[in-house]
């Protein structure tokens, strides 16, 4: 196909944004704006956080998509956002990217929980992805973001492609953390380095900040197997990578890790 022709094929555009606070101690959605293939469902739960479910409903990011989506969190509420299923990223065309950017912000003595489930990486994939977190001084949240490098199960490797990462976090202004992941050319072929991943296809961070979380530090590394680590960066930032060798293994250290963390009733859509 011509590359003009391919130039005009449809490409998906999502957006969410929603907001939660807590006037007088009583918890509600304050603000709800979707639009395209971007989804926000909210289920009836016994958490005792807001639960919000993201939907994409074009069933993946392929080159040129956009998903954006804008959480805030405010006066002593409590949030959880997960997603209906596993994002992917599929194959996408020479020169185009699938872009997807989340800006989180916690303000007060609030708390977010952000647990997506996994990103699915397909080889061929072109994948971009931004998370940007502000908190206050006082607030907490937890950050866990899954990625698996084609289904292991399936025999796939991504041998081609690229996935370029980047989640930064600050308190107060302040920034905390900054992580990124560039993996390109053949991303397999870096997964299998020693130094890299030593062959894992999967792997997951995870960034706890809260006040309590030097308490945490001791209780989750004596969750973690010899592929994964805990740090604490400062008295209120703990932050854990796992490698694990397909997103079967990940969950079996991950779904402990998050029960930990969590403190809270799991999502439901990471029990199906």
């Amino acid at each position: 196909m011509p590359r003009e022709l391919g130039a005009l094929q449809p490409r998906a555009r999502g957006a969410v944004r929603l907001s939660v606070d807590a006037p007088l101690g009583r918890m509600r959605l304050a603000a709800l704006r979707q639009s395209g293939s971007l989804r926000a469902l909210f289920p009836r739960t016994d958490s005792r956080a807001v639960q919000a479910v993201l939907t994409n409903t074009s069933g993946g990011v392929t080159g040129g998509d956009r998903f954006r989506t804008e959480v805030a969190v405010s006066e002593g509420a409590e949030l959880t956002v997960t997603t209906q299923a596993a994002e992917r990223a599929y194959r996408a065309q020479p020169g185009e990217t699938g872009r997807v950017e989340t800006t989180l912000d916690v303000t007060g003595p609030s708390r977010l929980n952000w647990l997506p489930q996994e990103t699915i990486l397909y080889d061929g994939c072109a994948f971009h992805r931004r998370l940007s977190l502000a908190l206050d001084t006082d607030s907490a949240a937890l950050v866990v973001e899954p990625v698996i490098f084609g289904r292991g199960a399936m025999g796939e490797r991504v041998t081609s492609g690229s996935f370029d990462d980047r989640i930064e976090i600050r308190r107060g202004g302040k920034r905390l953390l900054l992580d990124r992941t560039r993996l390109s050319g053949n991303p397999a072929e870096a997964l299998d380095r020693p130094g890299v991943a030593a062959g894992a296809g999967a792997m997951a961070l995870v960034a706890f900040a809260a006040p309590l979380a030097e308490a945490k530090l001791a209780p989750l590394r004596a969750l973690l197997p010899g592929t994964a680590g805990a740090s604490l960066l400062r008295p209120d930032l703990l932050v854990a990578r796992l490698l694990a060798r397909d997103a079967f293994d990940l969950r079996q250290t991950l779904l402990p890790v998050i029960d930990l963390l969590h403190d809270d009733t799991l999502p439901r859509p990471w029990m199906i």
